[in-house]
């Protein structure tokens, strides 16, 4: 009698562990990938987890193309995206909903010995495409039809892993990820890091790692390049939105700065999640989280495309 009994209580605690153990599973959302929104899925799931306690967040970065690659694997419940979905994504089952926009930005060192001229006058997409694309071994004057030094040589610098930011700039510039050149860095972080120490390079970066979002100014050491959109040589008034982050996120919003490489972000999975805990956040982010997406450095979606992504998540 004395063995049976015991044989219950370990049956029953067993299933007792199990039952908590797959509990806490389905109350866990795992998400990877890209660098150009984890700042904001940070101050999501922060947020959430304020009205919602019992939700767990497993959360890392390495990239959008870890962020898909990921997900469609199955080994997070979303990937974090930063580029345009595919046609060979697509062909993969992969289900997406966008969250909100931000834009790649050209970077350059603040100690950038022209940059009074780069204000000045810009680049043009031609002239980066020059550099990144087809990898003219460029001085500084030549670059900006400026006098100077013939010693001051363009240091290009691009990212190493496979990502949005790199893959969105690339597309403005008429190519792909592996088409551009220059040294390889990896991450964003990395890149604004390589950018500031090289007072001749150039660069690019998602516009929450060339911005602080909390000052609203450029990141110490950190100048970004203005575009030059109209072709005049010159940057006008109306191109001239660069010194805070409110009037880039405004250029974005109003569709001033150019798309790409401005772009939407998105949550991506392999074929529509069935977690009931994953869905009800992602609706979340689409709705009540929509308020933080400002505070946090990246543009709302409007109405229309919020209500689209939502459908997705209901049908």
């Amino acid at each position: 009698m004395k063995t049976k009994t015991i044989f219950l209580l370990i049956s029953v605690i067993v299933l007792t562990s199990a039952c908590s153990s797959q509990k806490r599973k389905d109350s866990t959302i795992s998400l990877s990938g890209a660098f150009a929104l984890y700042p904001l899925v940070v101050k999501w799931t922060e947020e959430y987890q304020k009205i919602n306690p019992e939700v767990r967040f497993n959360i890392s970065g390495g990239g959008a193309g870890k962020g898909m690659a990921d997900a469609l694997a199955g080994a997070v419940d979303l990937g974090m995206f930063s580029r345009e979905i595919s046609e060979e994504e697509k062909s993969k089952n992969v289900w997406w909903v966008g969250l909100t926009i931000d834009a790649v930005v050209p970077t350059i060192s603040d100690q950038n010995p022209y940059l009074d001229q780069i204000r000045q006058k810009g680049l043009t997409r031609e002239k980066f495409a020059l550099v990144f694309i087809n990898g003219q071994s460029l001085f500084w004057t030549t670059l900006l039809d400026v006098a100077g030094s013939d010693s001051d040589k363009v240091s290009v610098i691009t990212r190493s892993d496979a990502c949005g930011a790199a893959e969105t700039w690339a597309k403005y510039l008429g190519g792909k990820q592996e088409d551009l050149k220059g040294i390889g860095i990896f991450g964003d972080p990395g890149l604004a890091e390589a950018v500031t120490k090289d007072k001749l390079s150039i660069g690019y970066n998602n516009t929450a790692y060339a911005y602080d979002i909390k000052t609203g100014k450029k990141r110490p050491g950190i100048e970004v390049v203005p575009i030059d959109i109209n072709n005049n040589g010159l940057i006008d008034a109306e191109e001239n939105f660069y010194d805070s982050f409110s009037t880039v996120l405004d250029a974005i919003a109003t569709g001033i700065y150019p798309s790409p490489p401005a772009r939407e972000l998105y949550f991506v999975a392999k074929g529509k999640p069935t977690n009931k805990t994953t869905l009800n956040f992602i609706e979340w982010c689409l709705t009540e989280g929509q308020q933080y997406v400002a505070e946090a450095g990246y543009v709302p979606l409007d109405k229309t495309k919020v209500d689209e992504y939502r459908l997705k998540i209901s049908m």
